[in-house]
């Protein structure tokens, strides 16, 4: 065979197994804001550079997704989903999502990055702690933050916020104040009792919205209240003089999850595509862009980055994590408690 009868054999067999490639699309859904913005600028180019396939990327919040998913389960649209663990944990229990393929890049992952068999894997992790504009208290003559019990400062009356329970750091902050009082997931009277009591008159609102909550802090009106690591980070990177503080009771894991969802007909870019999220290249861009803690063990981050991100055995392995089999079950029963009691 010439030079030249070679040259055209080779791209004619390359041009077929980019054809086949490009037949896959596949669709995400995930988290929207600054995640989508990652996932599109950085981590779905390389992907798609890689595989050949084009990834439509879905925003929403995680009971969106989970929603979505339950409305669509005999014919659903999207073939990954990324979602905070609890609502993964159910989307697990009911079926929605589909075997994980093994991998090698599976091997270097952190024993908590395996939370549900081989249904789905936990793909970053967040602090849930407190957050304070450092300016303010500073002015104010104010000690920074150490306990969850700070809350209850009456020199923070309308000056607080948290997020409410059918958000992860709102149920999370329920269940550190039960533990904090001698309860737990088994006993979550003492941590209703705490909020109602002692956390809530101060509580200016309670935020389900990333933008309000930074509005919030923005403008002056709340100067202390709960969120996640990687939210307080975001903000940060913009100016704005405010810091993330890990309890001395200890702070909550919250993970986000990812699983390939169970179709009919599944496709083989979509387990690449979450192979392909546990990269060391993928893991430091999500811990650099969503202060996410890598679940891969080999991650190497820089200095000022591991320095904002729960990184390395032993930092993650402080953290507290939450039995979604017993929560998952009380979660209605405690949000139509929430709504009677906490945010009357």
């Amino acid at each position: 065979m010439t030079a030249s009868r070679l040259a055209l054999s080779l791209a004619a067999a390359f041009a077929a197994t980019a054809g086949i490639a490009h037949a896959e699309d596949i669709y995400v859904g995930g988290y929207g804001g600054s995640t989508e913005t990652a996932f599109k600028q950085k981590i779905i180019p390389a992907y798609e550079k890689l595989t050949g396939n084009k990834v439509i990327y879905v925003p929403g919040n995680s009971t969106d997704t989970l929603a979505k998913l339950q409305a669509e389960k005999n014919n659903p649209q999207y073939d990954v989903a990324l979602m905070d663990d609890g609502p993964m944990e159910q989307a697990v229990q009911f079926g929605f999502c589909g075997d994980i393929e093994a991998a090698p890049v599976y091997n270097d992952l952190y024993p908590m990055a395996k939370s549900a068999g081989n249904k789905s894997l936990n793909l970053g992790v967040i602090a849930t702690g407190l957050f304070y504009n450092e300016e303010a208290f500073k002015k104010a003559g104010w000690a920074a933050p150490t306990s969850w019990n700070d809350l209850k400062d009456k020199k923070f009356k309308s000056k607080t916020v948290i997020p409410p329970i059918n958000n992860g750091y709102g149920l999370q902050t329920l269940l550190m104040f039960a533990e904090m009082n001698g309860g737990g997931a088994n006993n979550i009277d003492p941590g209703f009792q705490a909020l109602i009591k002692d956390v809530g008159p101060n509580v200016l609102a309670w935020e389900p919205s990333p933008g309000k909550m930074t509005e919030l802090f923005q403008n002056g009106d709340a100067v202390i209240g709960v969120w996640g690591s990687g939210r307080v980070k975001a903000l940060a990177d913009t100016g704005f003089p405010v810091k993330f503080v890990y309890p001395k009771e200890g702070a909550f894991a919250l993970f986000t999850s990812v699983c390939p969802v169970a179709k009919k007909q599944p496709k083989a870019g979509a387990q690449k595509f979450v192979q392909f999220l546990y990269t060391p290249e993928s893991q430091t861009a999500l811990a650099e862009t969503q202060a996410w803690g890598p679940m891969n063990s080999k991650v190497k981050l820089d200095e000022k980055v591991a320095k904002q991100v729960p990184y390395g055995p032993e930092q993650i392995a402080q953290l507290k994590t939450v039995d979604y089999k017993i929560v998952n079950v009380k979660r209605s029963e405690w949000t139509n408690r929430w709504n009677r009691t906490v945010e009357r």
